[in-house]
């Protein structure tokens, strides 16, 4: 029996949104609120894999909307003091994050996006959406380039499949820094403890930073819970975390697994290579959700005296497009 796709505009809560269904598999993008994919879910088995706000935190959300769902951060993170020179131009952001002096996560997780597409396959239901920023656009004020930025999103068998491009539009090279400011729930089953979930990562080194929550350039040598991290895995509250590693695939595969002990399952965060960095945070260590954040590039990257090689920093030529796909998807354990 063949499988029956659905794409259709709808609400989330009171909010716009671009649902996505395919077999027991369900997801909702927020057009308006930086093409956020708010949510992904299991209706069959009750799975919620992602932090949705309830109805009554949608004003909050929408205030402060990165740490639901998968927000896009372009540029990822902090940068100090707000400002960075890159190819002889001096770029200035708003410093919006008091307590460390820096301008933190971009515009893009705020802005509303267009929706280009949805609809079915023979086998996945998609959306396509898209946000060009030009002379027009309010963000050229803080990068002045034209480019747009795309995002597909399909729901298969295969999971939850993310496509995101880069176009460099303009005539002169572009600074390509971009992450995802992922919220995994852990328990994301019914029934469920935080006792049952461990998680691995594939980090390489850690990154240290200074109390401004910025890299030094330098590392710092793993403890035994930071390399069970990388093996066996550990609770995803192990202790308070925002902490910043390179990335090191292993087997080939660059990503996040966390496992639910209790259902005998993994949800397996499988991103492209090409992000050579992973921020992870655990909301001070609170048990409800955290993020594995794959990141392009080096927080603060143009302000670090390392190469680009080291730091992930993408010169995109004019016309050029950089773009990565990841995945989120279920397997037995």
């Amino acid at each position: 029996m063949t499988k029956q796709g659905q794409a259709s505009l709808g609400t989330f809560h009171d909010e716009d949104a671009v649902w996505l269904r395919y077999g027991s598999s369900e997801a909702a993008i927020l057009p308006k609120v930086g093409a956020n994919l708010i949510a992904f879910r299991d209706t069959e088995k009750g799975y919620t894999f992602l932090r949705e706000p309830s109805a009554d935190e949608m004003n909050t959300f929408r205030a402060n909307p990165g740490v639901h769902g998968i927000p896009v951060l372009f540029p990822p993170n902090r940068y100090e003091d707000g400002t960075f020179d890159w190819n002889g131009k001096t770029y200035t952001f708003p410093v919006n994050e008091a307590k460390t002096g820096n301008h933190l996560h971009g515009f893009f997780h705020t802005a509303e996006w267009k929706v280009d597409d949805f609809g079915t396959g023979k086998t996945e239901s998609y959306a396509v959406l898209s946000i060009t920023v030009n002379e027009e656009h309010p963000i050229y004020t803080y990068l002045p380039h034209r480019f747009t930025i795309a995002l597909r999103y399909s729901l298969s068998d295969s999971g939850l499949q993310q496509l995101v491009s880069v176009h460099n539009e303009g005539d002169e090279p572009m600074p390509c820094m971009i992450a995802f400011h992922t919220a995994i729930n852990a328990p994301f089953a019914p029934g469920s403890t935080t006792e049952d979930y461990r998680f691995t990562l594939t980090t390489g080194k850690r990154w240290e930073l200074n109390e401004r929550m910025l890299p030094t350039g330098r590392h710092l040598p793993l403890r035994e819970e930071e390399i069970q991290m990388q093996t066996t895995g550990l609770s995803p509250y192990w202790e308070s975390m925002d902490n910043h590693y390179t990335s090191e695939s292993r087997n080939g595969r660059n990503a996040m697994e966390l496992t639910d002990t209790r259902e005998g399952v993994v949800l397996v965060y499988d991103v492209s290579p090409s992000y050579k960095q992973w921020m992870i945070w655990n909301n001070g260590a609170t048990p409800g959700f955290f993020c594995p954040e794959p990141q392009l590039n080096l927080v603060n990257a143009p302000n670090v005296d390392l190469p680009a090689e080291e730091t992930g920093l993408v010169s995109l030529e004019p016309g050029g497009i950089w773009q990565a796909a990841s995945r989120l998807y279920l397997r037995k354990e």
